[in-house]
């Protein structure tokens, strides 16, 4: 099992100022969560980092999940986009709750061909119940990245059992 240590800069990649609330206990609860995700398994996917309102989730290449002309079925791309868009949120809710999707919308934007796909999940907005989430999932080839999917989801809070 990866153990993934949280990745506390106070601003994300794309300049935004991130929740000072986030605390390195936040990391931990999300791989134990991700650990219990059975399709996450599957896939052979792995989390790389947490950080208040971003989460990336790589996934490696398997002839198990292609369609029929080779490339990484839109379903896997998908499963790994929904978890990092519904992790990022997370990281932004309390202590006490867990994440599930309200809805999303994919766009493919080219062939899912690479070697390993990396999803990356950012919080648009978080409200106390609903949160807003942008994601990507980028094929590697290489040196090479390109852009396949994008999803725009809604995810919402809810206490745990």
């Amino acid at each position: 099992m990866l153990r993934v240590s949280c990745v506390c800069n106070p601003t994300s990649h794309s300049g935004t100022v991130m929740s000072p609330q986030h605390d390195p206990a936040t990391a931990d609860r999300i791989q134990f969560s991700f650990d219990r995700q059975q399709m996450m398994h599957t896939l052979g996917a792995t989390l790389l980092a947490v950080r208040p309102g971003e989460v990336e989730i790589a996934m490696p290449f398997s002839s198990a999940f292609t369609q029929q002309h080779g490339f990484l079925h839109a379903a896997s791309t998908t499963a790994i986009a929904d978890s990092a868009c519904g992790y990022a949120a997370l990281t932004l809710m309390p202590e006490g709750t867990e994440v599930l999707a309200v809805e999303f919308k994919v766009n493919f934007l080219a062939p899912a061909g690479g070697e390993r796909f990396v999803a990356t999940g950012r919080v648009l907005r978080a409200g106390k119940t609903i949160s807003v989430c942008a994601g990507e999932v980028h094929a590697e080839l290489g040196t090479t990245r390109k852009l396949v999917c994008v999803m725009q989801a809604t995810m919402m809070a809810v206490p745990v059992a």
